[in-house]
């Protein structure tokens, strides 16, 4: 049984003549396991498939489920506890609270859902230790790098044990060394841990470590690619230029800022 499946998924905002459909008629179905990039353009629908299979907003229509629960269905009281215990976020902002430690930080979740606070640090302390960072474990988040909190961030997602990761933009902010110790993390945490991990992302190089790349565009999946494909190279977009393992044509099609409709894309659409 797939870990997360969508059916005929769609998103529509707004109603009548202002009404724009953002996702049409999404089919996906991914494993327990597997390490999921979804690259395309801003507007395409990435940011907003992760929000409703991670139970932020509800769909338009169509049928979201997760562990064989259609999550689409459920009251808000019943996806707000779904998010605290079954998925695990990871911010580009990392979303730390200034003032607690790294081991409180990653701690949190658990506290706030009831685990008595003895073994929610023991739990804490084990997640740092996965992500490399026991010695780190009493600092504050100013007194670490971008790359240290986000792998703070990686210890709090994966503390609860949650049945998918979603991780938006997780490298948007560090350095390219950070980011490829961050992405190296991630990819160990499917490869080794069994964590499903679905990854928003704009970087092609950061996208080359997943094991299936999702290719987004005007709503819909336009190519759904296994990484047993990545070495034969493979058709990206309408242009039918063809992909090579090192993703130099998708930093082309989809680069840090670029252009939809003859406008350049800021970063806070993405």
């Amino acid at each position: 049984m797939p870990i997360i499946e969508t059916r005929d998924l769609r998103k529509q905002f707004g109603v009548g003549d202002v009404a724009v459909e953002v996702l049409r008629g999404v089919n996906l179905s991914i494993d327990a396991g597997e390490f999921v990039a979804l690259m395309g353009p801003s507007g395409s629908g990435k940011s907003t498939l992760m929000s409703i299979v991670g139970g932020i907003e509800p769909p338009t229509s169509g049928d979201v489920m997760l562990e064989g629960v259609n999550i689409s269905n459920l009251t808000d009281d019943q996806r707000t506890l779904l998010r605290r215990r079954r998925i695990g976020f990871i911010f580009q902002a990392f979303n730390l609270i200034p003032t607690l430690s790294a081991l409180e930080n990653v701690s949190l979740p658990l506290e706030l859902d009831g685990v008595p606070s003895r073994i929610a640090r023991e739990r804490a302390a084990g997640a740092l230790e996965r992500v490399e960072l026991s010695h780190r474990a009493n600092h504050i988040p100013s007194k670490l790098s971008g790359g240290e909190q986000q792998r703070v961030a990686v210890a709090r997602a994966i503390v609860i044990e949650p049945a998918i990761l979603l991780a938006d933009e997780p490298t948007g902010n560090l350095d390219s060394r950070q980011s490829e110790r961050v992405t190296a993390l991630l990819r160990s945490l499917a490869a080794d841990h069994k964590h499903t991990i679905v990854m928003v992302t704009h970087d092609a190089k950061v996208a080359r470590s997943a094991f299936r790349l999702l290719l987004f565009r005007d709503g819909m999946i336009e190519r759904d690619v296994h990484q047993s494909d990545f070495e034969h190279g493979f058709p990206a977009g309408d242009s039918g230029i063809f992909l090579r393992p090192n993703f130099e044509q998708l930093n082309h099609e989809f680069p840090s800022g670029e252009k939809i409709s003859g406008k350049v894309a800021s970063e806070g659409n993405r």
